[in-house]
């Protein structure tokens, strides 16, 4: 399963390791994925979603039903 957030969408992004002599490498910034169970009301069963932090505050703010709804729109399997 690739990590990317299935609220959000977001994914690992590149860059730069830079050391103290300017030596620069390349690294990923890792997505904070959460695998988190939300009860879904409207079909009385629980939701398993592999969420990131800012995906959750989405979820607090627009309510559960309404991420699943934008969620079913893009070909998303909930």
């Amino acid at each position: 399963m690739s990590r990317i957030c299935q609220v959000t969408g977001k994914k690992a992004q590149v860059g730069n390791n830079v050391s103290h002599a300017n030596n620069k490498t390349r690294r990923r910034f890792e997505v904070n994925l959460q695998n988190k169970r939300y009860w879904f009301e409207e079909e009385k069963r629980w939701i398993r979603l592999r969420v990131s932090a800012h995906g959750m505050k989405v979820i607090n703010r627009r309510g559960l039903a309404s991420v699943v709804r934008e969620m079913r729109a893009r070909g998303e399997k909930v």
